[in-house]
């Protein structure tokens, strides 16, 4: 009613400037009988459009809005207008209120008639190229599409309607009949383009939508557009057809039956490059990875056809992947905006959508990195399939990342191949959903679904999506609905499972014959001109199939991202491991910054108390864990160096340790970030809360760092055994990148660990199992080449670096060890719990000065160069020291016994074990551990201890026996182990 008193006020005059009238004329208007809360919406509509222009109204409504402003009694303006055409109206002198109320609810039915289109027309379009399933696996028409039958008849068709303001399908005009609203509806919503948008949270965002795909003729191609989406599919669709002929019996996951992708993704590039964007990170699974890197990235074609020899060796290092694992990155002239592209298609395992947030945290990186804070040159695109995209969790993961501050890519093109089956599962089988694609919703993307055997609306959709994404820097889907042809690969036999589906698929033509058929009758080409770009391109595969014969892998041609003028050929291996020390007053100014807050700033008292110990400690020329961490980043910052700390409450610390964002309590929001403000060329400092994953979280972080190698990127569990929810980025990214893909990494995940008593779940962050992927041989001691150190050739050979460290000088100077190196690798390194605020974890500010080192192993202090009267020696790692020392000085043993610590565990430090056993020749050796035998590093430890000390060392175990479970879930069975395992380590 509200709306309704508004429209009384207009009509008086009030608003457009026409006069004033009474106030007996205002109520007179007010009661007119048709005049009630929902028709009022209309009539105020089309009172607004009247004002504007008399014309664009029905004669009905000029002549009721002329009579009621000439001064018309209640009931008396609805004078009858000249008789026309489909009014739909009785002759006379006047008409009735119910008559009048009766047009105006036809109109509204006509408005909910369009509204229901546009929310529900996606429901029976006609999206299946094989036609015989739904896409929304229902077969039923929704009753909104079918509520005009109810009030309209036959002789209604020719009725004229005013189109209201919501809907953009009758171009110029603003009326039109139903027959043709009807027949524009159903031709934009029900053919073969479904659209979802009406879910979207912003008018305006659907106003834009409407007008993209409601405008009249808003589909039409060119000829010249038809002729380029004929070559692109003829590329597309030959390509699969002579790798079928070459090699029969081979696996490639052909793209058969999606053919349509390859012009789509050149589409969405094409348009996005014309709008700006001039570098795509893409991610995919294995299914026509091929034809996208031969026919989008344009890689080499004869490079592809070398994987498919037998012979092929792996090349230089590593021990390679599959074909269709295989990455790249090419630059290349885009014909459409005259300009160099960069494309990336990142190396993937065949876990389908574990790549997603690598290719979101590579991209996010390049925006970084390049100042292009809205993304308007770097953009992601993300081809999924149907069963993985609905069915796979590291999807909704990914796409809860699209708007955080620190994660957002500012939006990314997701292109589904739906091939309405998952391997041998049928959709229905496969999700809950009614579309694979209803994940996106969550996020506010608009779905576009489209027939793949469409390719002209195929088109439109993804140039839509590329404008929507430049627009509103938002996510947008691209629903592929086909078919696969073959089965899950070239020689499976979908027959067994889909009988009906593969029957059907049998007799059906292929998109270029069809597509060909098409412009061929309507004369965009003539036959002759296609068989000559079919031919032209036979001709190019040939030729590359020959180029491919006898050549190597070369790994150099494969990597993903490239890092230009990093290993500058014919340059020197580094030696030796260079210091990573700082000068004092370099460590006293970063120390000095991140214990005092500015004079502004309102601080907890809590913290006021931390900053105080922290000053306190640095005056005395000593830092704790926290101090160590600040002064390893705060320093890289001074080198210029960028660097990322990600995870969940990593700005204060989940153990309220590290408070790199400082919180005023007055003022709401108010920040102070102390190692951004070091010095006025240093490099900037990411410190960002993630959200509540593990998986797609450390996957994007690792992404991160594939694009910088002068940049540190850190990610840190919650807790250690977190890190097992994303075990697929670590097994299949992290540990094999390089074997794989030859992709190094400086990647380091902190993993908080120790047993304090907090029960299975919080205390190990598991580290035999990293070890176990470790790829160093446990019985020989390797031979340093090139001129490098032992160390040096460890740290160049092995896959990852696994530390344990104990004291705050080490975990700063392996922290900047990793930009130091000639090489990159990921590090490993379990933090502390309990030793963040230990009184014995410290380290001076000398350990940490210019000409220092990480040190692998650390000595016993008390005997550095070792002593024949120690007869027993306890090998250990991480904080386990610390409880050992404390038992020790209890038992007044220091004369006799020495605690080692091994900081690095993986590489083994096989020389420096060496050295320090050398100075005990009469010691008994045991090692020492808090996890379980089974778990932890027993495994890994023992059999290079023999390496190193010979095969008749004895080495014995102490700690925990082999168990299940981490931890025990009781504090008092956890003192009573605790209590054993000192005992037994000391008697």
């Amino acid at each position: 009613m509200l709306r309704a008193g508004r429209f009384l006020g207009q009509l008086a005059g009030c608003r457009y400037g026409v006069g004033r009238y009474s106030s007996q004329m205002a109520k007179d208007v007010a009661q007119e009988p048709f005049l009630n809360g929902s028709s009022s919406v209309y009539v105020e509509e089309m009172y607004e459009s009247w004002c504007k222009d008399n014309t664009s109204v029905h004669t009905s409504w000029d002549a009721f809005f002329k009579a009621a402003r000439g001064g018309a009694k209640p009931g008396e303006a609805h004078a009858r207008p000249p008789s026309s055409p489909g009014a739909g109206l009785p002759v006379g002198k006047g008409i009735s209120p119910d008559s009048l109320q009766e047009v105006v609810d036809d109109h509204l039915s006509v408005q909910h008639l369009i509204r229901a289109y546009q929310i529900r027309g996606h429901n029976i379009a006609t999206l299946d190229p094989l036609g015989i399933l739904d896409a929304d696996l229902d077969n039923t028409t929704p009753q909104d599409l079918l509520s005009y039958t109810d009030r309209f008849t036959s002789s209604d068709m020719k009725r004229v309607f005013r189109l209201p303001t919501s809907t953009k399908l009758g171009g110029p005009e603003n009326q039109l009949p139903l027959s043709e609203i009807l027949k524009r509806l159903q031709s934009i919503y029900c053919k073969n383009v479904g659209l979802e948008y009406m879910f979207l949270q912003s008018k305006e965002q659907c106003d834009w939508i409407r007008e993209k795909f409601e405008t009249p003729g808003c589909m039409a191609l060119s000829t010249a557009e038809k002729r380029t989406l004929m070559a692109r599919l003829i590329r597309s669709t030959r390509f699969e057809e002579f790798l079928a002929r070459k090699w029969t019996s081979e696996k490639r996951f052909g793209l058969e039956g999606c053919e349509v992708l390859i012009p789509a993704l050149k589409q969405v590039i094409d348009s996005s490059s014309i709008l700006g964007v001039d570098s795509f990170a893409m991610g995919m699974p294995h299914r026509g990875r091929l034809n996208v890197l031969a026919n989008v990235a344009r890689k080499p074609l004869d490079q592809i056809f070398a994987q498919f020899d037998s012979a092929l060796e792996s090349g230089q290092e590593g021990s390679g992947d599959v074909k269709y694992h295989l990455g790249t990155y090419q630059e290349r002239l885009n014909h459409a905006c005259d300009k160099v592209i960069k494309i990336s298609l990142c190396a993937n395992p065949s876990h389908l959508e574990a790549v997603d947030p690598v290719v979101q945290g590579k991209t996010r990186a390049e925006q970084f990195y390049r100042g292009d804070e809205g993304g308007e040159k770097s953009m992601s695109i993300l081809i999924h399939g149907d069963a993985a995209f609905s069915g796979q969790g590291i999807v909704y993961e990914t796409f809860h990342l699209s708007d955080l501050p620190d994660y957002s890519t500012h939006g990314t093109i997701h292109v589904v191949v739906n091939n309405q089956i998952g391997f041998t599962t049928d959709p229905r089988s496969s999700r809950s959903s009614p579309y694979c694609t209803d994940v996106a919703r969550v996020v506010g993307a608009p779905i576009f679904h489209v027939n793949a055997d469409d390719p002209e609306a195929v088109m439109h959709v993804c140039k839509v999506a590329a404008e929507w994404r430049h627009h509103w820097k938002k996510d947008v889907v691209i629903d592929l609905v086909c078919y696969r042809r073959n089965g899950h690969n070239e020689v499976d036999n979908p027959m067994f499972t889909q009988p009906r589906m593969y029957q059907t698929i049998q007799k059906h033509q292929n998109i270029l014959d069809l597509y060909r058929e098409k412009i061929v009758t309507e004369g965009s080409v003539t036959r002759d001109e296609y068989d000559a770009e079919v031919s032209k391109y036979d001709q190019i595969c040939e030729s590359a199939f020959h180029e491919a014969r006898g050549q190597d892998h070369q790994v150099d041609k494969w990597l993903d991202s490239p890092w230009k003028g990093f290993f500058p050929k014919g340059a020197k291996p580094m030696a030796e491991v260079p210091s990573s020390g700082v000068a004092i007053d370099t460590l006293k100014q970063i120390g000095s910054a991140f214990s005092t807050p500015p004079s502004d700033f309102s601080l907890h008292a809590g913290l006021k108390r931390v900053l105080s110990q922290r000053s306190e400690m640095l005056s005395n020329g000593m830092v704790d864990w926290a101090g160590g961490e600040a002064m390893a980043i705060g320093s890289l910052l001074m080198d210029k160096k960028h660097v990322r700390l990600s995870g969940q409450d990593v700005e204060r610390g989940t153990f309220s340790h590290r408070h790199h964002v400082l919180h005023d309590q007055k003022i709401d929001q108010k920040e102070y970030r102390p190692l951004t403000t070091l010095s006025a060329d240093q490099a900037p400092y990411t410190v960002c809360n993630s959200s509540l994953s593990e998986y797609a979280v450390l996957g994007f972080e690792l992404g991160f760092s594939m694009t910088n190698p002068h940049s540190l990127v850190v990610w840190e569990a919650q807790f250690g055994d977190f890190n097992n929810t994303a075990q697929c980025i670590i097994d299949q990214f992290i540990s094999s990148g390089q074997k794989k893909w030859v992709r190094q990494s400086s990647f380091v995940m902190l993993l908080p660990h120790g047993y304090e008593g907090m029960g299975p779940e919080h205390s190990s962050g598991r580290p035999e199992r990293f070890l176990q992927m470790c790829d160093d041989d446990a019985d020989t001691i390797p031979t340093a080449v090139d001129g490098r150190s032992l160390e040096m050739q460890q740290l160049h050979d092995i896959n990852w670096i696994v530390a344990n460290c104990s004291t705050p000088a080490n975990l700063f100077h392996i922290l900047r060890r990793q930009l130091l190196l000639d090489f990159r690798k990921p590090l490993v390194i379990f933090t502390p719990k309990s030793l963040l605020r230990h009184p014995d974890a410290r380290s001076s500010l000398d350990e940490m000065c210019e000409g220092t080192h990480f040190r692998r192993v650390l000595p016993d202090p008390a005997f550095p160069d070792g002593s024949s009267s120690v007869n027993r020696i306890l090998f250990c790692s991480g904080k386990v020291y610390y409880d050992l020392a404390k038992e020790r000085s209890r038992l007044e043993l220091g004369s006799s016994v020495a605690i080692v610590r091994i900081e690095q565990l993986s590489p083994f430090p096989f020389d420096d074990v060496q050295k320090v056993m050398a100075g005990f020749p009469q010691a008994s050796i045991h090692w020492v551990q808090e996890e379980p035998k089974n778990q932890g590093y027993w495994q890994y430890v023992q059999p290079r201890f023999f390496t190193a000390l010979g095969q008749g060392t004895s080495v014995t175990f102490v700690g925990r026996p082999p168990s299940a479970a981490p931890a025990t879930g009781s504090k008092k069975t956890h003192q009573i182990e605790l209590d054993n395992m000192l005992r037994t380590a000391f008697r």
